[in-house]
């Protein structure tokens, strides 16, 4: 099925973005997870709406859990969550029945449903759905963390301004506080004003701007993921594929590479001073043959614009078989890469997890 995923942990996203509920069922946490609430709570806050350059939509974003816990821990049953959509405008959706929007998912969903497609909010399109994804990744990240594993992400550049990017071997414990503590997620406190600054511009200007996410795994073990499909790039990226507005990933020097000797990218192995295989680049992101090499997992996810801009646009009149335009209403993301940051870490975490299940 389309939003079902996983070998060991698998996961299953329900829901439409007006739809009374949306929620997440995952089989494979093992039984006795004890999870922190108040940490799961503070972790979805970072993706909710209503932060510093994100749509004014006030949401919650309060998991309630069905089965799979008993007494706060992991039972071993499956586990599934719901999330209630209370803050929603459909009506502001009406028209693109007939008039499609530009960069949206409307026309050919259109096409292949048939017309019975949900357009309000972009249905099963959205990326309110992104929500039980980050109920998902959450439980994820404190189990991920009981293996020694941790993961991290900032917004690495909006538009032209560029955030100060991840060292690619080392993350220190003052790095890591200071973004957990961030009012933006940037490195670099002066580049978040910045970014905040050029999201305002494209608001006014009735426009957006896209974004890029860097994250980082820090703490795998050697050799997890496989040859061929099973690679551990490829399972990060099938999850990464399923954020809306993602358009690309890379992982370590990426396209960079393709201008590279090989005597520029090959990572040097040795033996560092507790007796441990490192390399002194990490070129490769962290993944060889589709396997982690115990360095730092490193990869870059690209961002359109929020295509739901206040502007006029050229469509088309699917009732009248006409050209139009179309003025969208509605309460938009000016920068959708924003919000994106702690769904990329929550990809990140279920795909890793469920290869670290494998062996």
């Amino acid at each position: 099925m389309a939003f079902s995923f996983g070998n060991q942990l698998k996961v299953s996203i329900f829901g439409q973005s007006h739809s009374e509920a949306i929620g997440v069922s995952v089989e494979g946490f093992p039984a006795g997870l004890t999870l922190d609430m108040e940490e799961l709570q503070s972790f979805l806050a970072r993706r909710a709406p209503g932060q510093k350059g994100t749509t004014p939509r006030k949401e919650a974003d309060l998991p309630r859990f069905l089965c799979g816990l008993t007494d706060g821990r992991t039972n071993g049953a499956p586990l599934t969550a719901i999330i209630e959509n209370t803050n929603t405008r459909s009506r502001d959706y009406d028209q693109l029945r007939r008039k499609p929007r530009p960069g949206h998912s409307d026309y050919p969903a259109s096409v292949k449903f048939h017309g019975c497609n949900d357009i309000a909010g972009g249905g099963q399109f959205s990326a309110r759905l992104t929500a039980p994804l980050c109920v998902a990744g959450g439980i994820a990240l404190q189990a991920l963390r009981q293996r020694g594993v941790s993961i991290h992400a900032h917004l690495l550049r909006v538009g032209e301004i560029t955030d100060r990017p991840f060292d690619p071997i080392s993350f220190s414990k003052e790095e890591e506080n200071k973004l957990k503590t961030a009012a933006f997620p940037t490195l670099d406190p002066a580049a978040g004003e910045r970014m905040q600054q050029r999201i305002e511009r494209a608001r006014l200007a009735l426009d957006s701007v896209g974004g890029v996410v860097e994250c980082r795994a820090d703490g795998l073990p050697v050799g997890v993921g496989n040859a061929g499909y099973g690679g551990l790039d490829g399972a990060i990226a099938a999850v990464v594929f399923g954020i809306p507005a993602v358009k690309g990933i890379a992982f370590g020097a990426g396209f960079d590479a393709a201008q590279k000797a090989g005597s520029e990218t090959n990572d040097p192995f040795y033996y560092d001073e507790t007796g441990a295989v490192r390399t002194r680049t990490n070129f490769c992101g962290g993944i060889l043959g589709g396997m982690s090499d115990g360095m730092p997992v490193l990869f870059t996810v690209a961002f359109k614009p929020t295509p739901s801009i206040a502007r006029p646009q050229e469509t088309v009149d699917l009732e009248k078989k006409e050209n139009t335009t179309l003025c969208i209403q509605g309460r938009h993301d000016p920068c959708v890469a924003v919000r994106a940051v702690p769904v990329v870490e929550a990809a990140a975490a279920v795909a890793i997890y469920d290869r670290l299940l494998e062996g």
